[in-house]
C-alpha cells in the first residue's frame, strides 16, 4: 500500500504540475493584442441555432453590437419548434443587414449542426469565419482583437477559451474540473508549435477562409459528434496554423443552467469523447478511480505513512483546482464537492455511453443519428 500510495501521488503531482505551468503558458487575448484590426478584413460570424429561444436574442444582441466595421452576421434556424423563428424575426426588423437561414429538412448523412453551419458558410463572404453557438455573448472588442492577432501571426484558425459561468457550487465544480481534464488531454499550449496536438471549441473558432475550403470544409466532417475538435483536427491536418489564447472578458458562456442539465446536455458527447469504445471509457475511468477517487478513499482505510502520500495527494489536486479558481474569478465553495466530482463524471460519462450503446445510436434535438454512421467520425 506504501508503494501504491507513492506512485499514485507522484503520478498525480506530475500531471498537476505540467497541466498548472501549461495553463500558464497560454496567453490572454486583451492582453496580447490590445488593438483592433482595421475593419478592411471582413469576418463572418455563422451561429446555428435549433430551438435556442432561450439564450439566442442576447447572444445575437452582443454579436450585433461588436465594434467592428466590416461584420457578416449569419443565423442558421436549423428545424426549430420553439421561438426562435420569432426571436430571428424581431431582430431582423432592427437589423436589416442580420441574416437568417431557414432549414426545413436534415439531409441523409449529416448531423444537424454540421450542415447548419455548411449551409451558413454557402453565404459567407468574409476573409475570415468565425463559428459560434447561441448561447455565447461577445465583448465590443473581441472579434477586432481576434482578427489583429492572426493578421500580425499569420494565424489560419485560432481558437480562443471561454469564461464559462456556472449558477451553483455544485455546477462549478464540474465546470472546473472539465477544464482540468480538457487541458490535461488536449495540452492547448502545445498546439502552436506542435503537428500533434489540436484544438477547436465551439464557442469560439476563427478560421482563414481559404484555409477551411482548402481543408475541406464542415463537409469532410458531416457526422463528427464533436464537431468543434473535428474542425481543429481538419485544419491541423492541412497543415495550417493554429493558436490556443484565452478569451477572458471577451467570450462567455452560460454552459448549463444546471448539474441535471449539464448531464442531460451531455449525453450527445460524452461516448463520442472515448471515440464510442467501451475499452477507451473503461481505461480512463480505472485511471480516474485509481488517481482521482481512490487518494480520498485512502485518507481513511491507510495509516502511517500511506495516509500522508494520500493526503499529499489530495493537497496536489486541491491546489490545482485552487489556481484555476484564481485565474478565473470562480468561488471557492466549489471545492466542497471536489471530493465526489469524480464519481459524478463517470457516472455522467457510462449514462450516456450505455444510453447510446442502447439505442444504437444517440437522440439529439429531436433527431435520431445511428452509431454506426457516428463512428465513422473519430477523434
Amino acid at each position: 500500500m506504501l508503494w501504491l500510495s507513492l506512485i499514485i501521488f507522484l503520478l498525480v503531482s506530475a500531471l498537476c504540475l505540467e497541466v498548472a505551468i501549461g495553463a500558464r503558458r497560454i496567453a490572454q487575448l486583451k492582453k496580447v493584442c490590445a488593438q483592433s484590426a482595421s475593419g478592411r478584413i471582413k469576418v463572418s460570424v455563422i451561429i446555428p441555432a435549433c430551438n435556442e429561444a432561450g439564450t439566442l436574442e442576447s447572444a445575437l444582441d452582443s454579436v450585433l453590437k461588436v465594434s467592428y466595421p466590416d461584420l457578416e452576421v449569419i443565423v442558421v434556424n436549423d428545424r426549430s419548434t420553439d421561438g426562435t423563428a420569432s426571436i430571428l424575426e424581431h431582430m431582423t426588423n432592427r437589423h436589416p443587414a442580420l441574416r437568417v437561414v431557414q432549414i426545413a429538412a436534415l439531409p441523409p448523412g449529416w448531423l444537424g449542426k454540421n450542415h447548419a453551419l455548411h449551409q451558413g458558410v454557402q453565404l459567407a463572404s468574409g476573409d475570415y469565419i468565425l463559428f459560434t453557438d447561441a448561447d455565447v455573448t461577445f465583448a465590443p472588442g473581441s472579434i477586432g482583437m481576434a482578427v489583429a492577432y492572426c493578421e500580425a501571426h499569420q494565424v489560419d484558425h485560432l481558437t480562443l477559451l471561454f469564461d464559462i459561468l456556472a449558477r451553483t457550487p455544485l455546477l462549478a465544480m464540474l465546470v472546473l474540473s472539465f477544464s482540468v481534464n480538457f487541458m490535461a488531454r488536449f495540452k492547448p499550449w502545445k498546439v502552436a508549435k506542435s503537428k500533434r496536438y489540436y484544438l477547436g471549441a465551439g464557442g469560439f473558432n476563427l478560421v482563414r477562409r481559404s484555409a477551411y475550403f482548402e481543408a475541406g470544409t464542415h463537409a469532410a466532417i458531416p457526422m463528427a459528434v464533436l464537431d468543434d475538435l473535428m474542425l481543429g483536427r481538419l485544419i491541423k491536418q492541412h497543415g495550417f496554423t493554429q493558436h490556443v489564447l484565452y478569451g477572458r472578458d471577451l467570450v462567455r458562456v452560460e454552459w448549463y443552467r444546471s448539474t441535471p442539465e449539464m448531464m442531460q446536455g451531455l449525453m450527445k458527447n460524452a461516448f463520442a469523447a472515448f471515440d464510442f469504445s467501451l475499452i477507451q471509457l473503461a481505461a480512463v475511468t480505472m485511471l480516474m478511480l485509481v488517481l482521482r477517487v481512490w487518494p480520498w478513499i485512502a485518507l481513511f482505510a491507510t495509516h502511517g505513512a500511506a495516509w500522508w502520500l494520500n493526503l499529499f495527494t489530495v493537497f496536489a489536486g486541491l491546489a490545482l483546482y485552487i489556481d484555476f479558481i484564481r485565474a478565473d474569478g470562480q468561488s471557492y465553495r466549489c471545492l466542497l464537492f471536489a471530493p465526489i466530482v469524480a464519481l459524478l463524471e463517470l457516472a455522467i460519462w457510462w449514462r450516456a455511453s450505455i444510453s447510446t450503446l442502447v439505442r444504437g445510436g444517440i437522440v439529439w434535438r429531436g433527431t435520431y443519428y445511428p452509431l454506426g454512421e457516428l463512428r465513422r467520425m473519430r477523434l
